[in-house]
């Protein structure tokens, strides 16, 4: 029986279904493994998921941006711009 890098939780997993470089989530903490050992059978944390990991992090930075700036701030540059056309205009 194999246990979960991350949380230590038994895999219950049919070993004969396994290859290594195989990917199964662990029930309990939802973690993606990757199989890197047959005999005995042994996960580590998969790479992918920890690029998830990053993925989210670069999502929430854009996000925390976004929400400081809405419509009416899109409103306001265009009267803006409107304004600096028509000084060049006279």
């Amino acid at each position: 029986m194999a246990t979960c890098p991350e949380c230590d939780a038994e895999l219950e997993v049919e070993e004969t279904d396994l290859d290594v470089d195989d990917e199964i989530s662990c029930s309990d903490c939802g973690t993606n493994l990757r199989v890197t050992s047959i005999s005995p059978l042994e996960f580590d944390v998969s790479d992918e998921d920890d690029d998830d990991d990053d993925d989210d992090d670069d999502d929430d930075q854009v996000g925390a941006a976004d929400e400081d700036f809405d419509d009416e701030d899109v409103d306001d540059l265009d009267e803006d711009e409107d304004a600096e056309k028509e000084d060049w205009d006279e």
